[in-house]
């Protein structure tokens, strides 16, 4: 029995790289160009364990999202909410889905209340919701499959948030496990003080310091070298709008303090914000990160060419990110030449990820909004209209006016079929309302090649 047992884990750690296989990857791969470790691959082979579990859903996310950061000016997503609006998203024909730690906190959260963004939910949250919607992606890929149509690549990587990592290095690690575990493809961690975390565009922000968030994000490296996934790892700093310091213990965060303002109520130092600041971060966070993320104000070219091009002097592949929230106010800010070209001109820029974060929340509420006022004046007229939108979409691709369908009523009764050989009569779709008065939706014709485009 003792024999069997280490033979049983002898091959198992074979089949994990060994210490040198990661330093050679670590300095040959063209993944792992510009990357820093602070720690040395013997300590991956010594935390990691003796099962090489496979995450397989989290390393396929995470490489094609990396192929698309090197091979597109710009990978662009949407905030999702829920598992079906992720799948309207990649039916719609977006390449990547946002996970915003914001949506998760107003309404998708596993404390099941409605939060601000102020890190009040329970830790393992964003982790659910990204294991959620690649539950749906998976379903989605089923039903197609069943039916004979390969020609969509549901399983899109989902980039989540992290927030502030909710504590210290620890709870930074073990983080970053939750979510490759979940699937997640990329996930970005703030440099926020995590216990007063706050919403990017809310006052009050309070920043730890500089080695306290690369100690963070070096922690969140090391989980997915224990996981062995190369996740997409993003920093974003809050120091353009942040006024408050936890510690003067860092000397890089030294020159940002503002002496004459002393020490807050609570012991805080009172720092100096601005693009300065977030330059000197983002500067301080490259060399461990994929890419960087300078939360801003307001939607600005210049501010962002300027930060941009401070990242590029120093470090000329690192790749960027950029939030276009729905904090902006967009037309107060640009006319809508500029706003058409906004993305375009980041992308030029070197920010090849940009993403709307809280799209989810917005529409979702605004449309339900619209379609239970006019129910209230207009009946079922009001419904229709609705209805008839959606029948009009189906040419573009829409599938969701058949709804049974859609969430896999069919995919079922074939399970039903062939478990009892064919000889159900409680299949499903089979003389329901649907099959008789909703006729199948044309796919356009790009999902009509009967191979998966990747």
């Amino acid at each position: 029995m003792t024999s069997m047992t280490a033979t049983t884990v002898t091959s198992a750690q074979r089949s994990l790289p060994t210490a040198e296989d990661l330093r050679r990857a670590w300095r040959d791969s063209p993944r792992w160009h510009g990357v820093r470790r602070a720690y040395d691959a013997g300590d991956v082979v010594r935390l990691r364990g003796t099962i090489p579990v496979e995450h397989s859903i989290a390393r396929l996310t995470a490489e094609k999202l990396w192929r698309y950061l090197n091979e597109r000016p710009l990978v662009s997503a949407l905030g999702a909410l829920t598992g079906n609006q992720a799948m309207q998203q990649i039916k719609a024909g977006l390449d990547a889905i946002y996970l915003s730690g914001w949506q998760v906190a107003g309404d998708a959260n596993l404390a099941g209340e409605m939060y601000p963004d102020q890190s009040l939910y329970p830790a393992d949250s964003v982790p659910a919701v990204v294991r959620r919607i690649n539950n749906t992606l998976r379903r989605a890929d089923e039903i197609h499959h069943a039916e004979g149509d390969d020609s969509v690549d549901w399983l899109k990587p989902i980039v989540a948030d992290a927030e502030a990592g909710f504590g210290g290095v620890l709870n930074a690690f073990e983080l970053m496990k939750q979510m490759i575990d979940a699937g997640a493809a990329g996930v970005h961690f703030e440099d926020q003080l995590a216990s007063a975390k706050k919403c990017g565009h809310m006052g009050g922000k309070v920043l730890v310091p500089t080695q306290e968030a690369i100690n963070k994000l070096s922690a969140a490296r090391l989980a997915a070298d224990v996981c062995n996934v190369p996740t997409v790892l993003i920093a974003r700093t809050d120091a353009e709008g942040a006024t408050l310091l936890t510690s003067d213990v860092d000397e890089r965060d030294r020159p940002f303090i503002d002496a004459s303002r002393g020490r807050t109520a609570e012991g805080f130092f009172t720092v100096r914000s601005g693009l300065g600041a977030a330059i000197a971060r983002g500067l301080a966070y490259a060399p461990y990160v994929d890419l960087l993320w300078c939360e801003t104000a307001k939607p600005d070219l210049a501010e962002a060419r300027e930060f941009a091009q401070a990242i590029h002097a120093q470090f000329p592949d690192k790749f960027l990110a950029y939030n276009c929230s729905p904090s902006f106010n967009w037309k107060r800010h640009l006319d809508d030449g500029v706003i058409a070209k906004f993305q375009r001109e980041l992308a030029a820029m070197g920010y090849r990820f940009q993403f709307i974060t809280l799209a989810g929340f917005h529409a979702l509420n605004f449309s339900m909004f619209e379609l239970a006022r006019g129910y209230k004046a207009q009946h079922m007229s009001a419904y229709v209209k609705l209805q008839q939108a959606e029948f009009a979409a189906e040419s573009s691709g829409y599938t969701a006016t058949r709804h049974q369908r859609e969430v896999g009523a069919g995919y079922f009764d074939a399970v039903t079929s062939v478990v009892t050989g064919g000889n159900s009569s409680i299949t499903a779709l089979t003389g329901s309302t649907e099959e008789q008065q909703f006729a199948a939706a044309p796919e356009p014709a790009g999902q009509r090649l009967g191979k998966r485009v990747s």
